[in-house]
């Protein structure tokens, strides 16, 4: 179970891993892990104390009796969750020391790689094709990702599972949904980015203009445009290096065609790249027809011979290359939004798209959306005795004769108002509403927004220490009147999915409702430090006074209620 996190080791900062075999600690900067700590040589651990200004974890080796501290990097709620996940894994593989070793799987060789020798290594692509999901994660990595997003989930994680009141499963029975939410987002198929690749400079302190390239700067480059690869391909290491290839890239002809901004009038000759050049695509037609056939309902052209040059001469928005300096550029926008349909939908898509066509005008035209629903005939009903149905039904026709009579009264009173209303007549024009009673509503709704406005601001004059207190005495409760209930009545799923017996689910409830008959105590203990800050008591109680009678009915229940088991 893989953890990693920011730590500081010796006043150096760097990144602590967590895997199956061994603690990596690799200083900033470094390509290689400074510290190897195998998990045999794991004997214990210390933790800082919750709250610390620091998330400090000492490890304890067995050939070194000092040890190593790691303090925690990552700001204080992440910091905490860090330090909570290293725990666990720790403590998994301290325990994990004394089972069998088990046989390492056995090296497969790397897949050769589609880059040329020397070209950088593309993480994700923007222009490509879209990245795969990554592959499913264990679920130690889920929940250690869920406690990440979520600091209060995470505070309540350290305050009862690290502290030792309940355990791992039971702290996440129930919150399947979470987990389920979080592996389907870290499996989703991430697109690709709609931006166009565009190079534009930066300038420097000194004044100068700099282009930067990057390892997936270069991949971009590479798909959208394929002939940038193929010079590339062609020309290094040799005639050219690498950095000379691009510096020479950058400040050719093929680069300043390739830009989606302004362009530049005078470029230098290159005798490498301009053989790469390509013809302008400023002609009507463009050099790359389309390959596949256009819809009829959706081609401009199809009805063009219907209408002859008479009339009213086209619109300059409606002449094709009346301004031929655009075209290229726009045709380049338009195979790059084809690049991302296609990629979105998918060569299924795609071939349905282009094989599936129709000439038929009214065929296409014709959509689903706009028929009448079909109306259905039913499913016969099967009755094993249809004698008792029917005489249900007379039974119940003396009922609906008095019913009838209802309805026959409300017809009656129908029509009276009706005949009530054909005098009436709307004259809105003559309504004239006081101004004050407007004022008197207006002002009232103001101060009710200005109340709460104040009330949020001034949180009741609690010190933010006890606030944090509190919260933490209504969130841990919470979490045991889920856990009680949850064990009293369990759900459908919780029966069917938990390998939890009757007995186990009784000695949990027990268990639960200890742990909540102390929460009286813990109120009052807050109820007197309010006292002591100061504060009026009343304010705390009334807090917590919701919390008390959620937990009296839970602990009334579990007296009264006969637990199988008990």
């Amino acid at each position: 179970m893989p953890a990693q996190a920011r730590a500081v080791l010796n006043k150096t900062a760097g990144v602590l891993l967590a895997t199956q075999q061994a603690l990596l600690w690799t200083p900033d900067g470094h390509q290689r892990p400074a510290l190897n700590i195998p998990c045999t040589k794991l004997t214990g651990l210390r933790c800082s104390k919750e709250g610390a200004s620091k998330a400090k974890l000492k490890l304890l080796l067995s050939d070194n009796p000092d040890g190593y501290t790691f303090a925690f990097a990552s700001p204080p709620p992440t910091a905490e969750a860090d330090l909570a996940t290293f725990k666990v894994a720790i403590t998994e593989m301290i325990s994990n020391n004394a089972a069998p070793p088990v046989a390492p799987p056995t090296p497969s060789l790397p897949a050769p790689s589609p880059f040329p020798k020397g070209s950088p290594a593309p993480s994700y692509s923007r222009a490509g094709s879209a990245t795969p999901g990554p592959p499913p994660s264990s679920e130690f990595e889920v929940r250690k990702r869920v406690l990440t997003k979520m600091p209060a989930l995470a505070a309540l994680h350290r305050e009862l599972v690290i502290g030792g009141q309940i355990t791992e499963s039971e702290f996440w029975e129930g919150r399947q949904n979470i987990l389920q939410a979080e592996t389907a987002a870290g499996q989703q198929r991430r697109g690709k980015a709609s931006e166009i690749v565009d190079l534009r400079p930066t300038t420097t302190e000194r004044g100068d203009l700099v282009i930067s390239l990057t390892p997936q700067m270069v991949t971009d480059i590479f798909e959208e445009f394929p002939i940038v690869e193929r010079a590339y391909h062609e020309n290094v290491p040799k005639p050219l290096k690498e950095t000379e290839f691009w510096e020479r890239y950058l400040r050719s002809k093929l680069f300043n065609r390739h830009r989606a901004s302004a362009r530049t009038e005078i470029i230098k000759d290159d005798s490498i790249f301009d053989k790469y050049l390509e013809k302008e695509d400023d002609e009507i037609e463009p050099l790359k027809p389309r390959s596949d056939k256009v819809q009829l309902i959706l081609d401009l052209a199809a009805t063009e011979e219907d209408h002859e040059d008479t009339g009213n001469a086209k619109d300059v928005t409606m002449q094709a290359g009346k301004r031929r300096g655009v075209l290229p550029l726009i045709r380049r926008f338009n195979e790059h939004s084809e690049k991302l349909l296609d990629s979105a939908l998918g060569p299924q898509a795609k071939r349905r798209r282009t094989e599936g066509e129709s000439s038929n005008y009214a065929e296409e035209m014709d959509l689903e959306d706009l028929h009448d629903p079909e109306g259905t005939m039913g499913i016969t009903l099967e009755m094993q005795d249809r004698q008792r149905y029917f005489e249900g039904r007379s039974a119940g026709s003396a009922v609906d004769s008095a019913s009838q009579e209802q309805i026959g009264d409300l017809n009656a009173v129908v029509r009276e108002m009706k005949g009530g209303l054909m005098d009436w007549r709307a004259d809105l024009g003559g309504l004239r509403l006081e101004k004050k009673a407007g004022e008197e509503a207006f002002s009232k709704m103001s101060a009710n927004v200005s109340a709460r406005f104040d009330t949020r601001l001034r949180r009741q004059d609690i010190p933010e220490h006890l606030s944090l207190q509190m919260s933490t005495c209504q969130t841990a409760a919470n979490e045991f009147l889920r856990q009680f209930w949850s064990a009293v009545y369990p759900s459908v799923e919780m029966q069917t999915n938990s390998v939890s017996t009757p007995a186990q689910r009784a000695a949990k409830a027990a268990k639960m409702a200890a742990y909540l008959g102390k929460t009286p105590e813990r109120v009052m203990s807050l109820v007197q430090a309010a006292r002591e800050e100061g504060i009026d008591a009343k304010t705390v109680e009334s807090a917590f006074a919701p919390l008390l009678v959620s937990v009296e009915q839970a602990l009334q229940t579990y007296r009264t209620r006969k637990m199988p088991g008990r």
